[in-house]
């Protein structure tokens, strides 16, 4: 498929997630099959005034081909400022706006989700972001701010009209957060009311979940998000599914926790050894998530300081876990 432009590999779309989709763990996923990946959201306001730490999230990884960085804000002219510093810093092939992210530090400020309940602003950001970038733009959208204010699919034929290349919907509204059940349905109606390729995300947790939302919403790619915690093989496996093959089983043990490390080593690489211990603390974990006898090593995991503790713990997980199935 295409946005805009931008030819694309794979149905597959790693989601953008605050704290969790790092340069490493993008590289990892796009390895194992993810066709498109995004940087974490990104502020506008701090683009502007030159954070350094803001530019360093817009970093993509060697294998990101197309990559896309995510834009959040809620002033147009700010938003298409930042949007041409993240082009020119990233060297990006798309750039994605976030509509949908419903945190309360993002939405109490009229930005991500909050957008949903201002469509002439969000049509104004879309317009400014297009005009002053020459990668495609997309937007990242929930259902609405809550049950009683669904309206994805009329924000999605104006971001439409504005030049927006795609958009992506996740099926909750602002108010479920991450709770309850995503609505496909509603996605499909969003499909069903614009002719640029829409994206369908929530609740993808298995290869199978990846064929159902596809074939229930009629979209044009699957992103995953929260079922690729410590399981980048799920993209391998959704795209077995899709292509109607046998759907490979996951490694052993060991071999999964050996991803991990070498996760956490690249993201050493690309920021540094302390926050990327830090972080590997809740990675290990979920790589080990389900595996039996594993609360030994997780009971280490979240002590880790050190790229060397990491390795005590990894040695220990291929000694002890190696024959273990998640």
């Amino acid at each position: 498929m295409r946005i805009g432009n931008v030819e694309i590999g794979s149905r597959l779309y790693l989601a953008p997630m605050a704290g969790v989709t790092d340069a490493a763990f993008r590289q990892i996923c796009r390895e194992h099959g993810a066709g498109l990946s995004c940087t974490e959201l990104v502020s506008a306001k701090a683009l502007c005034y030159g954070d350094e730490k803001s530019k360093k999230l817009l970093f993509l990884a060697p294998n990101e081909s197309p990559g896309v960085v995510q834009i959040f804000g809620n002033v147009p002219d700010e938003m298409a400022q930042a949007a041409r510093i993240a082009v020119e810093v990233s060297g990006a092939d798309i750039l994605d706006l976030n509509m949908g992210c419903p945190v309360h530090k993002v939405a109490a400020h009229g930005s991500g989700a909050a957008l949903m309940k201002d469509p002439d602003k969000a049509a104004a950001i879309a317009r400014a972001v297009v005009d002053a970038v020459d990668v495609p733009v997309t937007a990242k959208l929930r259902l609405g701010w809550d049950k009683g204010s669904i309206n994805a699919a009329e924000l999605a034929r104006r971001l439409e009209a504005e030049g927006v290349a795609a958009v992506t919907v996740h099926g909750r509204t602002r108010a479920q957060m991450y709770g309850g059940a995503a609505d496909w349905t509603e996605i499909r109606r969003v499909r069903e009311a614009v002719s640029i390729p829409v994206i369908a995300n929530g609740d993808v947790f298995s290869a199978e979940d990846a064929v159902r939302i596809l074939r229930h919403t009629g979209a044009d790619m699957a992103m995953i998000g929260r079922g690729a915690f410590g399981d980048p093989w799920l993209f391998e496996q959704a795209q077995a599914a899709l292509d109607g093959r046998e759907i490979p089983p996951l490694p052993s043990v060991a071999e999964r926790f050996a991803v991990a490390v070498r996760q956490i080593e690249l993201s050493a690489g690309y920021r540094n050894e302390r926050t990327a211990v830090l972080e590997a603390r809740r990675h290990c974990c979920w790589y080990l998530k389900g595996v039996p006898y594993a609360n030994y090593y997780k009971e280490q995991i979240v002590k880790m300081e050190t790229l060397d503790d990491l390795h005590r713990v990894a040695e220990g997980v291929k000694r002890d876990l190696r024959d273990r199935d998640g």
